[in-house]
C-alpha cells in the first residue's frame, strides 16, 4: 500500500508550470528545448504524485492565451502534445491514472480533429480509475465561469444559480478542490487558472524553472503545506 511521506498531505495538487521558454534561452538554446526538458519534469512528477497516493492532480499546460505566442512555437507545443497523447496510450494504461484534459476542447476539433480524437479516446480509455490526472489545455478560468454559469442557468429554466449548480457544470464537477497550488519561475500570480476552485486554496511559489523542478521540491512544498493551518475564512 502507497503511504503519506508527511501527515496532512494535500488531496488535490495543482502545477502552474512556468519558466520552460525561459529555461532554454538561459541556455543559448530555443524556447522549445524547455519545453522538451519540462515534458520531461511534467512525467517525473506525474509518476512522483502516484507513488506517494496524492489523489488528484492538475497541471497548468496551455492556456486559451497561450495561442497568441509566436507561431511557431505554438505548433511545436502541439507536435509535443500530440505526442505526449500517444505516449499516455502506449504507457499510462499501466498507471491507475484517469487522464482528463479540461478546457475549452472544441478548439482542438478546429485545430486537427485527430488530436480532438486523441483527447476523447484517452478519457474513455483510463475513465474510473483512482488517481485523477487533469490536462488544462485551451483553459481560461474565467471563461470556464461563464460557460458554467451559462449551462446551470439554462437547466435551472432561468432561475436563481446556486453556487452547487454551478460547481455541477465545471471542468474539474466531482472533484476535490485544490488544496495546494504550486508555481515555478518566481512568477506570484494565478493567471487565469481555477479561479473558482482556488478559492481556498493554499499557494507555494518557487524561483526554479520548470524544466529544473523535481521531487525533493515537491516533498518541500507538501512539508509546508502539512505545517500550515487552514482557516478557510473563520479563525
Amino acid at each position: 500500500m502507497k503511504k503519506a511521506i508527511v501527515e496532512n498531505m494535500p488531496g488535490h495538487i495543482a502545477f502552474i508550470m512556468d519558466g520552460n521558454g525561459r529555461w532554454g534561452q538561459m541556455r543559448g538554446l530555443p524556447r522549445t528545448a524547455g519545453h522538451i526538458q519540462g515534458a520531461k519534469v511534467f512525467r517525473k512528477i506525474v509518476e512522483y504524485c502516484n507513488k506517494i497516493n496524492i489523489k488528484t492532480i492538475t497541471f497548468y499546460a496551455f492556456s486559451s492565451e497561450n495561442w497568441t505566442r509566436p507561431a511557431d512555437e505554438v505548433a511545436y507545443i502541439m507536435r509535443m502534445f500530440d505526442k505526449y497523447m500517444d505516449d499516455v496510450l502506449a504507457k499510462f494504461t499501466k498507471y491507475d491514472i484517469e487522464v482528463k484534459f479540461i478546457g475549452d476542447l472544441s478548439k482542438f476539433e478546429e485545430y486537427n480533429d485527430k488530436m480532438h480524437a486523441k483527447i476523447k479516446e484517452i478519457h474513455e480509455k483510463t475513465r474510473g480509475r483512482s488517481m485523477k490526472l487533469n490536462i488544462a489545455v485551451n483553459y481560461g478560468g474565467r471563461d470556464e465561469i461563464v460557460q458554467a454559469a451559462n449551462c446551470a442557468f439554462a437547466k435551472n429554466g432561468g432561475g436563481i444559480i446556486t453556487a452547487e449548480a454551478l460547481e455541477n457544470e465545471l471542468y474539474t464537477q466531482g472533484q476535490k478542490d485544490p488544496d495546494l497550488i504550486i508555481r515555478t519561475a518566481n512568477e506570484k500570480r494565478i493567471s487565469n487558472f481555477l479561479l473558482w476552485q482556488g478559492a481556498y486554496s493554499e499557494f507555494w511559489f518557487t524561483e526554479v524553472l520548470w524544466p529544473d523542478f523535481n521531487e525533493k521540491l515537491l516533498y518541500e512544498a507538501i512539508l509546508d503545506f502539512s505545517n500550515r493551518q487552514r482557516r478557510y475564512g473563520g479563525v
